[in-house]
C-alpha cells in the first residue's frame, strides 16, 4: 500500500525542505518508489535537486489551476526511484486565484490520485504558511503529516498554531488526518537549548517524535547550492547518516 504525507511547518528555517528532500533520498536508495512533490512556490525542492524552477514547462501551478494532468509534469531525478513534481515561482499567485475555484481544498488531492498507485510513498513538501497551498497539501496527505521542528525556542512558540490548522483539516476536510510523526532538526549538542527543545517536543509528543535528531551540519546546507541529496552529495557525514535513519524509521513504522 502506498503512502502520502505532506511535510509541513509554518515556520520557514527549520528544515522542512531538507527533511523532504532527504529523507526521499533514502527511502528511493531503500528500493522504494517515491514522489516528491513540491507545493512551495519558493520552489526549494525543486531547486534541491538541481532542477531550474524558472524554465520549467509545466509545475505544480499549471497542475493545481489549469487542470494539466499531474503525470505531464512529473520529472526524474538523478537519482532511481526518486521522481518530482516541480514547483515555480509562478506558483505564488495560486493562494488568491484559488480562492473562487469550486472544491478548492481538493484540488491537489484529485490532481495526484491518477498518479499515486505508482509509487510506493509520495511526499508534499509544503510552503512555510498555513494557506490554501498548504491546506491542500493536508486534505491530499491520507497517512499523516511529518512536522520538522528545529531545536530552538522559537521553533515550539508556532506549533500550536500548526497543530490547530491540522485538527481543523482533519474535523472538516479529511478525517484520516494524523500526525505522522515529529522530526527534530539542526541540532546542536554544544547547546543546552538544543537539549532542553529535544526534551520538551519528546514530553509533548510522546508517540510522535521520532528517535532519529538531525544535527546542524555545514554539508546539510550545502547540499542545495549543488542541486544534489545529502546522499549523494556527503554520504559519509553526520547529516547523511541521521537522514538514513530516519528512513529507516519511518520504513520500520510502516511494517509495524
Amino acid at each position: 500500500m502506498n503512502r502520502i504525507y505532506a511535510v509541513a511547518n509554518q515556520k520557514g528555517g527549520v528544515g522542512k525542505t531538507t527533511t523532504a528532500v532527504n529523507l526521499g533520498a533514502y527511502l528511493a536508495a531503500a528500493g522504494k518508489r517515491i514522489l516528491l512533490v513540491d507545493v512551495d512556490p519558493q520552489a526549494n525542492s525543486t531547486s534541491h535537486l538541481g532542477v531550474d524552477r524558472k524554465s520549467l514547462p509545466v509545475s505544480t501551478y499549471n497542475v493545481l489551476l489549469d487542470g494539466v494532468p499531474a503525470a505531464n509534469a512529473i520529472l526524474l531525478t538523478q537519482q532511481v526511484h526518486l521522481d518530482l513534481l516541480p514547483s515555480a515561482p509562478s506558483l505564488a499567485g495560486a493562494e488568491v486565484e484559488l480562492v473562487g475555484m469550486l472544491a478548492r481544498e481538493h484540488r491537489l488531492a484529485r490532481a495526484l490520485a491518477p498518479v499515486t498507485d505508482r509509487y510506493d510513498y509520495v511526499i508534499i513538501d509544503c510552503p512555510p504558511s498555513l494557506g490554501l497551498l498548504t491546506i491542500n497539501a493536508l486534505v491530499a496527505a491520507r497517512d499523516g503529516v511529518l512536522i520538522p521542528v528545529q531545536c530552538e525556542y522559537l521553533a515550539l512558540e508556532g506549533l500550536g498554531h500548526l497543530l490547530k490548522t491540522i485538527y481543523m483539516v482533519r474535523d472538516n476536510l479529511n478525517p484520516g488526518l494524523t500526525i505522522a510523526g515529529v522530526v527534530l532538526t539542526m541540532y546542536d549538542s554544544r547547546t543546552n537549548l538544543s537539549k532542553q527543545v529535544v526534551e520538551e517536543v519528546r514530553r509533548y509528543f510522546p508517540a510522535y517524535v521520532f528517535q532519529t535528531v538531525v544535527p546542524r551540519t555545514v554539508r546539510l546546507s550545502e547540499a542545495p547550492s549543488y542541486g544534489e541529496t545529502i546522499l549523494n552529495y556527503a554520504p559519509a557525514t553526520a547529516g547523511a547518516a541521521a537522514y538514513q535513519a530516519l528512513a529507516e524509521e519511518v520504513l520500520g513504522r510502516n511494517r509495524d
